[in-house]
This record gives structure tokens, C-alpha cells and sequence, in this order.
């Protein structure tokens, strides 16, 4: 496993590190960023390039929320069945809508010649906890228990997209509710602008 990829980061403070991929897209996006804003709680939201170049505003809008982007390839690309090449110049083309260093590689998946072309230009950016929004096969519930396993330091992942739309939306202020009366922060990927290479 790389050391180039981040999967949490080391706190000793009540930090979680709350994710959303896959969007920018109409109405969820403001439905998302909404919830956040009840508990004051800031994201970061991995964006897909032809999605960002399509809805404008709407970055505009997480940025004014005080939210972070970051970029999640052009057009959702599997890093194992795409060419390094083709994978590297993938990513370039959504920095053209998304203007981070942060990038998380669709599905997780990217290959070793992938994170060689990337790491020195990108902070690249995984996960230690994984809500499965997006999985049919899961429950709400089941939803809600995965992220429930949370802690401090960890980096965890809902999605931003139509798919994930139900589950996300019913999970999201029960996490959030469950975590603030902890007296947990959710807070977006603000420490890796503090190390950038």
C-alpha cells in the first residue's frame, strides 16, 4: 500500500473528517450542504469534472459555504481499467473546473503508475470509513451503523449523487446529531492545505 495515499489523519482532538463524492448536482447538493449548515459542520466534496463544469454555481455555492473541493477525475474513471495515460490526463482535465490539489480516485481504484504520476501534483485522498450510500443491497440502517463506527481522525465518505439520494438524506443528520452531542467537530480536509509538498 502506498504511503502516498491518506486514508485518516492522526488527532488527538474530537475531529472527524466528513466526505461527499461524485456531485456537484442539482437539488442534492443544496440538500446536503443544508444539513451541514444545521450543525455547523464543513466537507469536503470530491467533484467530478463534467459535473462541475456543468453546475458552476453550485461549487461556487460549497465554496461559500465554507466547504472544500476536491477533484475526482473528469468523467469517474476506474484507475484499474484505464490507462495511466489516459487516467492521468483525466484528472488534469477536471483541475480545468476544479481548482485543488485534493484528489480521490473513483471507486478507490488507482494503480501504482497512476499514484507515480500524481502524488507529487495532488494530495491523494482515500478512506477509512465507507457509509455505502450508494448500495442498494444496504438498509438506511445499516447505512447509519457503518458510519456510526466513526472516530477520531477518520475519514469518512457519503456520496452526492441520485443513487445515494435516500440514504444519504435520512443518514446524515442522525450521524451528524449523534456525533455533535459528543461533542464531536466535522471538519473538512483543512490540515492537508497546511502540507502541501
Amino acid at each position: 500500500m502506498s504511503k502516498s495515499l491518506i486514508w485518516k489523519i492522526p488527532t488527538n482532538e474530537k475531529i472527524i473528517y466528513l466526505t461527499f463524492d461524485d456531485g456537484p448536482i442539482p437539488n442534492l447538493t443544496m440538500e446536503i450542504l443544508a444539513i451541514l449548515a444545521d450543525y455547523q459542520a464543513k466537507a469536503t466534496f470530491f467533484c467530478v469534472g463534467e459535473n462541475a463544469k456543468n453546475y458552476p454555481e453550485l461549487i461556487h455555492r460549497i465554496q461559500k459555504d465554507g466547504h472544500l473541493i476536491g477533484n475526482h477525475s473528469h468523467n469517474h474513471l476506474s484507475g484499474w481499467k484505464t490507462p495511466a495515460k489516459d487516467y492521468i490526463n483525466n484528472v488534469k482535465k477536471a483541475s480545468e473546473y476544479i481548482d485543488s490539489y485534493l484528489f480521490r480516485p473513483p471507486y478507490g481504484q488507482i494503480n501504482y503508475q497512476q499514484i507515480k504520476h500524481l502524488k507529487d501534483d495532488y494530495r491523494i485522498i482515500m478512506w477509512n470509513i465507507l457509509s455505502g450510500d450508494f448500495d442498494k443491497q444496504l438498509s438506511n440502517e445499516q447505512c447509519l451503523f457503518n458510519v456510526l463506527q466513526s472516530k477520531a481522525g477518520d475519514i469518512v465518505v457519503f456520496h452526492d449523487n441520485e443513487k445515494s439520494r435516500e440514504k444519504v438524506l435520512d443518514v446524515l443528520p442522525q450521524y451528524l446529531a449523534h456525533f455533535t452531542k459528543l461533542g464531536y467537530e466535522f471538519c473538512s480536509l483543512t490540515p492537508l492545505l497546511k502540507t502541501k509538498k
